[in-house]
C-alpha cells in the first residue's frame, strides 16, 4: 500500500492527493514564478500518483507568452502549479507549499536566478543555474 500525500488550496475547495515525488526540487526565481506566487522564488516539484480528490472544476489556467501554464484556484487564488506548453493537467508540478503535512522532498537546486529579485540573497549551500538545469 503506497503512502498519500495530501494538499489543498487556501480555501480548502481544492483537494489532492499524490503517492510521490521527483528527486528534483528547485527555487525558481524566474519572474513569472515570483509574480504567481507572490514571493521571492517558487517551489515546485514533479508527483507521481495525482488524484483530485475535490474542486477540480475550481481550477483557471493562466496561459503565457511562452505557452508555459499556471493553474490556480479561482475561488481562493491560490497558486497550484506549473505545466510546459500543451502538458495536459496530470503532468502539473506543484507548489510544494501546498501539501498538508511534511513531504519527503529536499530543495536541490535553485534555478533561473538570472532573474532574482534584487532584495533575495541566493542560498549557497544550493546549485544555482542562471537559467534552467541544462544551462
Amino acid at each position: 500500500m503506497s503512502i498519500e500525500y495530501k494538499g489543498s488550496c487556501l480555501c480548502g475547495e481544492v483537494q489532492f492527493s499524490v503517492t510521490g515525488f521527483d528527486e528534483q526540487v528547485a527555487n525558481c526565481h524566474c519572474t513569472m514564478c515570483r509574480k504567481f506566487h507572490g514571493a521571492a522564488f517558487g517551489t515546485l516539484v514533479s508527483v507521481q500518483g495525482l488524484r483530485w480528490l475535490s474542486g477540480k472544476s475550481l481550477l483557471k489556467e493562466f496561459i503565457a507568452s511562452n505557452g508555459t501554464i499556471r493553474t490556480f484556484c479561482i475561488e481562493c487564488g491560490s497558486s497550484l502549479g506549473f505545466r510546459v506548453k500543451d502538458a495536459p493537467l496530470e503532468q502539473i508540478e506543484l507548489a510544494i507549499a501546498l501539501f498538508d503535512d511534511d513531504i519527503p522532498v529536499n530543495i536541490d537546486a535553485q534555478i533561473y536566478t538570472n532573474y532574482k529579485a534584487n532584495w533575495c540573497e541566493l542560498q549557497s549551500s544550493l546549485d544555482t543555474f542562471s537559467e534552467g538545469r541544462l544551462n
